[in-house]
C-alpha cells in the first residue's frame, strides 16, 4: 500500500460507509468522496470537475452527464472482435483505453463490461489448430508442403477459455501505458441470486475503485449457464444476466452509477432496422417508446440484438442509471466517442424519464422545411403581407418588447460586457428602425421567389427557363442582438425560407416574445411553423450536425462564434466571416477635411461591429505633416488605443507599443497605424493582412481611387466613406442576415437575394434526347429568348 500513501495523492473519504461481507470478516469500507485529485501519472492531461451528485434519480438532459462520477462502458462485441470476428481489433481497443484512461485520470470512477474472451480464444485455438495439423500432416507425408486443412468448430466455452487471460492481458498492457491498473472479474447469473456473492462483488468493486483500479468485468462464458428466461426484467431486484447488455445494466444499477454508455456496431437506436429507407436515428428514447419501434435482427456477433440493449437500457433507467447506446466502430467517431458522451454531445441515443415540453430540434427542422415549402408556394403578396403585419406588430406592441427586453438587461448586468449589452438593448427607435427596414424588405419581395433569370429554346416547342427559388432550412445563429430575430426572419419569409434561430440565452425574454410575434404574422397565412425558435438545451456544435434537415448555417456574433461553427459544421456550407478586420488607406492627395472624419466614424462610432476600422494605413508623405498630427490628437481624444505596425514603428524613438500580430480584429477603441510607400503597397499589405471585409481609400485623386476600387479583392471596397456603411440596411437592403467573405453564392452584406437559389424548368412535348442524335430527325437551336421585365418598383 505504499504507493496509496504517497504524499501527493490524497484521499479524503466521507462519513457513508458500506459493508462489505466475505466468508471470514466483515470490513467496513469507506466510500470515495465526492472528487479525488489524482495525479497524473502519464502525459495525458486531467482536470478536476466536481462530481458529487446524489444517486436515484437519472440525468435528465445530455448537459448533466458532465457530472457523472461513475460510468460503466460496455463494449459490444462487435467493438472489440475483428470483421472476420477471429481475433481483436486492436485499434479501437487501444482508443477505447486511452478514453477511459482519461476520464479516469479526471477523477472519475470507470468499469468496463468487455466481450472478445470467445473471439480471443477462437484465434488463439485456431492458430494452435494448424500448427499442430501441419506437423502431423509433414511427418506424415514427408513433404514440407501443406495442403488445405478443415479447421473444427471450435465450442464457444472452450474458445472463452482460452481467450480470457490473453484478453486480460491485453487490457492491463494498454492501462499500464497510462499508469492506470485494471482487475479482472468474471461472473455469471448465479453470482447475482445468491446474497452472499452479491455482497462480495458489490464490496470488491468498490474496493477496487476506492484505489484507482479499473473493473474489467466479463461473464465467466467458460462455465456460464443458459439464462433463465422466466426472470428476466421482473422489476428492479431481477435482471437475467444472459448476455453483456444485461450484465453491463445489472453491474450499472448494483453499483449505483451514473451513466452506462453501450458501444455497439450502429450508432444508436433507429425507429425501424437500420439501413432501411426511412430509419431515423431517435435522439432521445422515453420509456413506453418501444411501441414506435421495430427492431431488426440482431448484430453479426454477440448475444443480443437492439432489442436487449434498449431492455436492458430501460432497466438500469428505472434503477437511476442513465444510458447512452452509440457506434463504438465507426472510424471517424470511435476515437472519442466515450469523451464526447460524457461532455454531452449529441451522441447515440441518450434514454431519458423526462420528455420535454415542447418540440426536440430534429422536430423543429421538420416543421422549418414544411413549413417553408408551403411559404415558398404563396403569393409574393401574401409573404409581403406577412411581413407588414410583423413590422405593424413591432411597433403596436413596443411596451411588450421593451419589458421583455428590460428583463433580460437586468439579468445580464455585470456579467456582459459593455459593447455586449449595448447589442442586447432595445429602444423605441431601434424598434421603429426595425418596422422601417421591415418595410423595405417586405417591397423588395414581390418579385424574389420564381424570378426568371434565363429562358433558352432548346428546339422547337422545347424552352428552359432557369428561376430563383428559396435555398430549403437556414440555421441563424447570433449573439446579443435581440433585433436580429425579427430581422433575419423578415428576410426568411420573403424569400420563402424555412428557418431554425438560435439566439443567445443572455436575450431569452426578448427573443422569446419577438418569436411569438413573427409566428403571430405568419398565421395570417396558415405558415405558422415556418419559424422556429431553439430553445432546447441544444449545444450550437450539436446543431450543426443536423446536415439532413439544414441547408445552410448563417452566424451572425463574435469572429470566435464564427471560426467555431465553420469548425463544427458537418456537410453543411457556412456563409459568414470569420474575422471583420477592415483597412482604411490615406493617400498623399487625401483631404484634410474629410480624412479625421471618416476614421473617427469608422473607429469610434461602434468599435464592437464587425464593420469597424482595425487597421489605418498612412502614405509615408503624411509622417510629420498637420494632417497626420491631426489624426493622432483625434484619436487620443476618443481614447483609441494605438499599436504601431512594423514600418511606423521604425520611423518613430518613442513609438506606441508595436503590434503583435497585422491580422488582429480589437473589435475595441483600439488600432492598428501602418506606413506604406503608395497605393499598389496598400492593396499588397490589405491583400496579406486583411480579412476580405471592407476596406476604404480616402484621395481626391480619381485614378488612384479606381485603382484601388479595382484592384482589391474584397467584399466591400469604398472611396471616401466610413467603412460602417457595410451594412444590409444601409446598402437599402431593408436588413442582413449577416455579412459573407466567402467566394462562393452571396458576397458582402447578405439580403434577400442572398438567400435564394436556382432551379431549372424545362417545357416539352415528348421530345427524347435520341431525336437529336447525329442520325436523329431534330436539332438544337439554343436561342435566347427575352426574359420578363423584373419590377423594380
Amino acid at each position: 500500500l505504499a504507493w496509496l500513501l504517497d504524499s501527493d495523492w490524497l484521499l479524503p473519504f466521507d462519513h457513508h460507509l458500506i459493508s462489505w461481507t466475505d466468508t471470514h470478516a466483515t470490513t467496513h469500507v469507506p466510500e470515495p468522496s465526492v472528487i479525488r485529485h489524482v495525479r497524473s501519472w502519464s502525459n495525458i492531461p486531467f482536470i478536476t470537475v466536481p462530481l458529487s451528485r446524489t444517486h436515484g434519480k437519472s440525468f435528465a438532459h445530455r448537459g448533466e452527464l458532465k457530472h457523472a462520477k461513475r460510468i460503466v462502458v460496455k463494449l459490444g462485441s462487435a467493438v472489440v472482435t475483428r470483421g472476420d470476428e477471429c481475433g481483436l481489433a486492436l485499434g479501437r481497443l487501444a482508443s477505447i483505453v486511452e478514453q477511459v484512461s482519461v476520464l479516469q485520470n479526471q477523477g472519475r470512477e470507470m468499469m468496463l463490461v468487455t466481450s472478445g474472451a470467445v473471439a480471443f480464444g477462437k484465434q488463439r485455438l485456431r492458430h494452435e489448430i494448424l500448427l499442430s495439423q501441419s506437423v502431423r500432416q509433414a511427418l506424415h507425408s514427408g513433404q514440407n508442403q501443406l495442403k488445405e486443412m478443415a479447421i473444427p468448430v471450435l465450442e464457444a466455452r472452450a474458445c472463452a477459455a482460452a481467450g480470457q487471460s490473453g484478453l486480460m492481458a491485453l487490457y492491463e498492457a494498454m492501462f499500464t501505458q497510462y499508469s492506470i491498473c485494471a482487475a479482472q472479474i468474471l461472473v455469471t447469473n448465479l453470482d447475482f441470486h445468491d446474497e452472499q456473492k452479491r455482497r462480495n462483488l458489490n464490496g470488491t468493486l468498490h474496493e477496487l475503485l476506492r484505489m484507482n483500479i479499473v473493473p474489467i468485468v466479463n461473464t465467466n462464458d467458460a462455465v456460464v449457464p443458459p439464462a433463465e428466461p422466466n426472470s428476466d426484467l421482473q422489476g428492479v431486484n431481477v435482471i437475467s444476466v444472459k448476455d453483456n447488455d444485461s450484465l453491463a445494466a445489472r453491474l450499472a444499477v448494483e453499483m449505483k452509477t451514473d451513466l452506462l454508455i453501450v458501444l455497439s456496431d450502429v450508432e444508436g437506436l433507429f425507429d425501424s432496422p437500420p439501413g432501411s429507407d426511412d430509419a431515423k436515428l431517435i435522439d432521445i428514447f422515453y420509456p413506453g417508446d418501444q411501441q414506435s419501434v421495430t427492431f431488426g435482427t440482431k448484430s453479426r456477433v454477440g448475444m443480443g440484438g437492439m432489442e436487449a440493449k434498449v431492455k436492458a437500457a430501460l432497466w438500469a433507467l428505472q434503477g437511476g442509471t442513465s444510458v447512452v447506446i452509440a457506434n463504438g466502430t465507426h472510424p471517424k467517431v470511435s476515437g472519442h466517442v466515450i469523451t464526447d458522451i460524457v461532455e454531452g454531445k449529441k451522441v447515440g441515443t441518450f434514454f431519458s424519464e423526462v420528455k420535454p415540453a415542447g418540440p426536440t430540434v430534429e422536430q423543429q427542422g421538420e416543421m422549418a422545411r414544411s413549413g417553408g415549402r408551403m411559404l415558398a408556394t404563396l403569393e409574393p403578396e401574401q409573404r409581403a403581407e406577412i411581413i407588414h403585419h410583423l413590422a405593424d406588430l413591432l411597433t403596436d406592441q413596443r411596451d411588450e418588447i421593451l419589458l421583455a427586453n428590460k428583463k433580460d438587461l437586468e439579468e445580464a448586468e455585470g456579467r456582459l460586457a459593455a459593447p455586449l449589452l449595448k447589442r442586447l438593448s432595445l429602444s423605441t427607435s431601434k424598434l421603429n428602425s426595425l418596422a422601417i427596414g421591415l418595410r423595405q424588405i417586405a417591397a423588395s419581395s414581390q418579385d424574389s421567389v420564381g424570378r426568371v433569370l434565363r429562358r433558352t429554346r432548346i428546339a422547337k416547342n422545347l424552352e428552359l427557363e432557369q428561376v430563383t427559388v428559396p435555398i430549403g432550412v437556414l440555421l441563424v445563429i447570433f449573439e446579443s442582438r435581440p433585433d436580429c430575430l425579427p430581422q433575419v426572419a423578415a428576410l426568411a419569409i420573403a424569400s420563402g425560407n424555412g428557418l431554425l434561430l438560435k439566439g443567445g440565452k443572455e436575450a431569452a425574454h426578448s427573443n422569446r416574445i419577438l418569436h411569438l410575434l413573427t409566428q403571430e404574422a405568419l398565421s395570417i397565412h396558415g405558415v405558422k411553423e415556418a419559424v422556429q425558435l431553439v430553445n432546447t438545451r441544444e449545444e450550437v456544435e450539436d446543431l450543426c450536425r443536423l446536415d439532413k434537415m439544414i441547408d445552410l448555417i448563417i452566424p451572425r456574433g463574435s469572429s470566435q462564434l464564427v471560426r467555431d461553427i465553420q469548425k463544427a459544421a458537418k456537410g453543411i456550407p457556412v456563409m459568414g466571416h470569420s474575422e471583420g478586420i477592415c483597412h482604411m488607406y490615406v493617400d498623399s492627395e487625401a483631404s484634410v477635411d474629410k480624412v479625421t472624419r471618416l476614421v473617427r466614424d469608422s473607429k469610434c462610432e461602434y468599435p464592437a461591429a464587425c464593420n469597424a476600422l482595425e487597421t489605418l494605413l498612412i502614405h509615408r508623405d503624411l509622417l510629420r505633416t498637420p494632417l497626420f498630427d491631426q489624426i493622432i490628437d483625434m484619436l487620443r481624444v476618443e481614447q483609441v488605443k494605438i499599436h504601431a505596425g512594423p514600418k511606423f514603428a521604425s520611423y518613430l524613438t518613442f513609438s506606441p507599443s508595436e503590434v503583435k500580430s497585422l491580422r488582429t480584429e480589437y473589435g475595441d477603441l483600439e488600432l492598428c497605424i501602418e506606413v506604406v510607400d503608395n497605393v499598389q503597397d496598400a492593396i499588397d499589405h490589405i491583400h496579406k493582412y486583411g480579412s476580405s471585409h471592407t476596406d476604404v481609400i480616402v484621395t481626391e485623386n480619381e485614378n488612384t481611387a479606381e485603382f484601388f476600387l479595382q484592384h482589391v479583392d474584397s467584399a466591400c471596397v469604398f472611396w471616401n466613406a466610413s467603412t460602417r456603411f457595410s451594412d444590409g440596411y444601409r446598402f437599402g437592403l431593408g436588413a442582413e442576415v449577416g455579412i459573407s467573405t466567402s467566394r462562393i453564392h452571396a458576397r458582402g452584406p447578405v439580403g434577400l437575394e442572398g438567400l435564394l437559389t436556382t432551379k431549372w424548368l424545362l417545357r416539352g412535348k415528348d421530345h427524347v434526347v435520341s431525336d437529336f442524335s447525329e442520325h436523329g430527325s431534330l436539332k438544337y437551336l439554343h436561342e435566347n429568348l427575352p426574359v420578363p421585365q423584373r419590377n423594380t418598383n
